[in-house]
């Protein structure tokens, strides 16, 4: 007979419970299924919350009329009876065991599932409607371009054309919800994370919150140029961990031109890490040696030596937004460094292959615009 599906108001809990940052085996728990259910909701949608699902009008058969006109099948009663026990006209009764295998083989869950379907006019979406379209998105995340780049390359590269554009949100769920079946499901493995579903953000506790970091400057007390990006010499910083937490790359981003410098080191300890950027550093120009805001790592334990060698200020971002380029830039450097990667295999000239790849191969989005750069980065060694 099948088994009766679960109510609406249970999946919502269900992904009410992921989105804000449950694991699997606790947003099942909330909603009251076992984990096998979960995962299956997960599987199917890929991991993007369903639309809501409009309540059931008055003239349709809800499944505990199809239950009931299954016992009466199954008693022997005919259509009349059913059809004045349900207060329901004779012809809906007949009519709705005619479609589903007739009197012999009606089965109510089977039959409620199957008006479901049928009442259902999902659109195509939008890339299934456009090829031209949907061309250009699969060319550029072959190219390993993100749904957000696309989107903005789009608007800058067809602004008079309305047709030619689609939001990030809606690239995402045609690669993970694959029921759709609009763009092909290898497309995932572009993406910076490989993932093959929707994944929700970990909310930090307050404990992890807390600084450990002794005597560092708080975010605000960074220049007031840094905000606007108009002067040079800002930069912001983090690390990139290898397989098994044993090799490191240190990414400092410019905020003004994204002038972009990676830096090996062998571990990420703050003396090894510390000196590192601090050589770097004394490389520059002067004028480029404004201030640094470091991720809230303990690799930055000894930013008074970087400081006192540098003149620089090290500043603390409270959350990753607060140093966007640097995020970003660590994404891009994802799609070619998965967190199982030895970083310590990868040679200095395939560095710089991968920089210059990045610097003539992306558009960069930055205060609602397209920033595009011309000058390429260059690897510190």
């Amino acid at each position: 007979m099948g088994r009766k599906p679960k109510p609406a108001e249970v999946r919502a809990v269900f992904f009410t419970a992921r989105a804000s940052g449950a694991t699997l085996r606790e947003a099942a728990a909330a909603a009251g299924v076992c984990r096998t259910t979960g995962h299956y909701w997960l599987a199917q949608s890929g991991g993007v919350r369903p639309r809501v699902v409009r309540a059931r009008p008055p003239l349709r058969l809800s499944l505990d009329e199809r239950e009931a006109i299954s016992r009466g099948l199954a008693a022997r009663k005919s259509f009349t009876m059913i059809a004045a026990e349900l207060g329901r006209a004779v012809t809906t009764i007949t009519r709705e065991v005619a479609r589903n295998s007739g009197p012999n083989g009606y089965r109510a869950v089977r039959a409620d599932r199957l008006a479901v379907a049928r009442t259902a006019r999902p659109r195509a979406g939008k890339l299934a409607d456009h090829p031209a379209l949907r061309a250009v998105v699969e060319d550029k995340l072959t190219l390993c371009w993100s749904p957000r780049q696309i989107s903005r390359h789009l608007e800058g590269s067809y602004p008079h054309d309305p047709t030619m554009r689609v939001s990030h949100e809606t690239i995402y769920t045609s690669l993970f919800v694959q029921a759709k079946g609009v763009l092909r499901p290898e497309l995932t493995g572009q993406l910076r994370t490989r993932r093959v579903r929707r994944r929700p953000q970990r909310r930090m506790s307050l404990a992890s919150r807390r600084n450990r970091i002794p005597n560092m400057r708080g975010i605000g007390e960074r220049p007031v140029e840094v905000l606007d990006r108009s002067v040079a010499g800002h930069w912001e910083g983090d690390l990139l961990v290898g397989r098994y937490g044993r090799s490191h790359l240190v990414t400092l981003v410019e905020r003004h031109s994204r002038y972009l410098l990676l830096l090996p080191v062998p571990d990420a300890t703050t003396v090894t890490v510390v000196s590192a950027v601090a050589r770097a550093f004394l490389e520059l120009p002067e004028a480029m040696r404004g201030s640094l805001t470091w991720d809230r790592g303990v690799e930055m334990t000894n930013h008074a030596d970087l400081t006192e060698a540098t003149g620089m200020k090290v500043c603390d971002a409270y959350s990753p937004w607060q140093r966007g380029s640097n995020e970003n830039s660590n994404g891009l450097l994802r799609q070619y460094f998965q967190k199982k990667t030895d970083l310590s295999l990868t040679s200095p000239q395939r560095l710089q292959q991968i920089v210059d790849q990045l610097t003539n191969g992306h558009d960069r989005p930055s205060h609602g615009r397209l920033l595009t750069r011309s000058s390429g980065p260059r690897l510190l060694r």
